[in-house]
Protein backbone atom coordinates (compact mmCIF):
# COMPACT_ATOMS: atom_id res chain seq x y z
CA UNK A 1 0.00 0.00 0.00
CA UNK A 2 1.66 3.50 -0.69
CA UNK A 3 1.97 5.97 1.67
CA UNK A 4 -0.40 8.15 0.20
CA UNK A 5 -3.44 5.64 0.21
CA UNK A 6 -2.38 4.65 3.85
CA UNK A 7 -2.81 8.18 5.17
CA UNK A 8 -5.95 8.28 3.20
CA UNK A 9 -7.32 5.76 5.07
CA UNK A 10 -6.24 6.30 8.16
CA UNK A 11 -7.74 10.37 7.98
CA UNK A 12 -10.76 8.56 6.21
CA UNK A 13 -10.93 6.46 9.84
CA UNK A 14 -10.22 8.83 12.43
CA UNK A 15 -12.82 11.42 10.88
CA UNK A 16 -15.53 8.54 10.48
CA UNK A 17 -14.44 7.53 14.34
CA UNK A 18 -14.43 11.15 15.46
CA UNK A 19 -17.94 12.08 13.96
CA UNK A 20 -19.22 8.73 15.94
CA UNK A 21 -18.06 9.85 18.89
CA UNK A 22 -19.70 13.27 18.53
CA UNK A 23 -22.95 11.61 17.71
CA UNK A 24 -22.52 9.00 20.84
CA UNK A 25 -22.44 12.07 22.35
CA UNK A 26 -25.62 13.60 21.27
CA UNK A 27 -27.43 10.20 22.01
CA UNK A 28 -25.91 10.49 25.21
CA UNK A 29 -27.12 14.03 26.20
CA UNK A 30 -30.97 12.71 24.84
CA UNK A 31 -30.83 9.29 26.90
CA UNK A 32 -29.33 10.36 29.94
CA UNK A 33 -31.15 13.70 30.22
CA UNK A 34 -34.29 11.56 29.16
CA UNK A 35 -34.60 13.95 25.83
CA UNK A 36 -37.91 13.81 23.40
CA UNK A 37 -36.08 11.28 20.75
CA UNK A 38 -37.09 14.20 18.25
CA UNK A 39 -34.35 16.11 19.63
CA UNK A 40 -31.29 13.40 19.26
CA UNK A 41 -32.51 11.56 16.50
CA UNK A 42 -30.21 12.92 14.06
CA UNK A 43 -27.22 12.37 16.60
CA UNK A 44 -28.62 8.25 16.71
CA UNK A 45 -28.54 8.19 12.90
CA UNK A 46 -25.18 9.33 12.21
CA UNK A 47 -24.01 7.29 15.05
CA UNK A 48 -25.73 4.27 13.97
CA UNK A 49 -24.43 4.89 10.15
CA UNK A 50 -20.95 5.66 11.08
CA UNK A 51 -20.84 2.84 13.70
CA UNK A 52 -21.84 0.34 10.59
CA UNK A 53 -19.36 1.87 8.16
CA UNK A 54 -17.02 1.54 10.93
CA UNK A 55 -17.53 -2.17 11.73
CA UNK A 56 -17.92 -2.57 7.93
CA UNK A 57 -14.23 -1.47 7.04
CA UNK A 58 -13.52 -4.25 10.03
CA UNK A 59 -14.72 -7.01 8.82
CA UNK A 60 -13.78 -6.28 4.87
CA UNK A 61 -10.34 -5.65 6.51
CA UNK A 62 -10.25 -8.76 8.49
CA UNK A 63 -12.98 -11.70 8.95
CA UNK A 64 -10.55 -12.21 12.08
CA UNK A 65 -12.42 -8.88 13.33
CA UNK A 66 -15.27 -10.66 14.19
CA UNK A 67 -13.78 -13.46 16.33
CA UNK A 68 -11.38 -11.36 18.32
CA UNK A 69 -12.34 -9.72 21.42
CA UNK A 70 -12.67 -6.11 19.72
CA UNK A 71 -15.31 -7.57 17.26
CA UNK A 72 -17.00 -9.79 19.36
CA UNK A 73 -17.32 -6.97 22.22
CA UNK A 74 -18.53 -4.30 19.31
CA UNK A 75 -21.41 -7.45 18.73
CA UNK A 76 -22.18 -7.52 22.26
CA UNK A 77 -22.56 -3.57 22.30
CA UNK A 78 -25.25 -3.90 19.67
CA UNK A 79 -27.22 -6.70 21.57
CA UNK A 80 -26.90 -4.41 24.93
CA UNK A 81 -28.61 -1.17 22.53
CA UNK A 82 -31.19 -3.97 21.46
CA UNK A 83 -32.10 -4.17 24.81
CA UNK A 84 -33.50 -0.42 25.11
CA UNK A 85 -36.47 -2.03 23.24
CA UNK A 86 -37.44 -4.43 25.94
CA UNK A 87 -36.03 -2.48 29.06
CA UNK A 88 -36.93 1.78 28.05
CA UNK A 89 -36.54 2.43 32.11
CA UNK A 90 -32.75 1.13 31.73
CA UNK A 91 -32.09 2.99 28.76
CA UNK A 92 -29.71 5.15 31.19
CA UNK A 93 -27.68 2.44 32.56
CA UNK A 94 -27.40 0.45 29.67
CA UNK A 95 -25.99 3.61 28.00
CA UNK A 96 -23.24 3.93 30.84
CA UNK A 97 -22.17 0.08 29.98
CA UNK A 98 -22.05 0.20 26.53
CA UNK A 99 -19.85 3.59 26.67
CA UNK A 100 -17.40 1.42 29.57
CA UNK A 101 -17.30 -1.43 27.49
CA UNK A 102 -16.00 1.29 24.52
CA UNK A 103 -13.49 2.52 26.92
CA UNK A 104 -12.10 -0.67 27.88
CA UNK A 105 -11.80 -2.32 24.34
CA UNK A 106 -10.65 0.68 22.54
CA UNK A 107 -8.01 1.57 25.13
CA UNK A 108 -6.89 -1.79 26.33
CA UNK A 109 -3.75 -3.41 25.53
CA UNK A 110 -3.79 -4.63 22.05
CA UNK A 111 -3.79 -8.07 23.52
CA UNK A 112 -6.86 -7.64 24.88
CA UNK A 113 -8.39 -6.38 21.85
CA UNK A 114 -6.50 -9.20 19.48
CA UNK A 115 -7.57 -12.11 21.59
CA UNK A 116 -9.49 -14.21 19.48
CA UNK A 117 -12.38 -16.19 21.17
CA UNK A 118 -11.89 -19.21 18.47
CA UNK A 119 -7.99 -19.47 18.76
CA UNK A 120 -7.95 -18.59 22.10
CA UNK A 121 -4.98 -16.43 22.04
CA UNK A 122 -3.77 -13.45 20.44
CA UNK A 123 -4.14 -13.10 16.65
CA UNK A 124 -3.37 -9.58 15.43
CA UNK A 125 -3.73 -8.38 11.13
CA UNK A 126 -1.24 -7.59 9.10
CA UNK A 127 -1.90 -4.01 7.87
CA UNK A 128 -4.63 -2.82 9.85
CA UNK A 129 -5.10 0.97 9.60
CA UNK A 130 -5.68 2.38 12.85
CA UNK A 131 -7.70 5.87 13.64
Amino acid sequence: MSETVFWLQRLTKTSLRAIHILAICGVGGGILFHLEPSLWRGYWIAAMATGSILMLWEVVRSKLWLVQLKGVLTLVKLLMLVCFIPFPEYKPEIFAAIVLLSVVVTHGPSGLRHFSVVHGKTISSKGEIKG
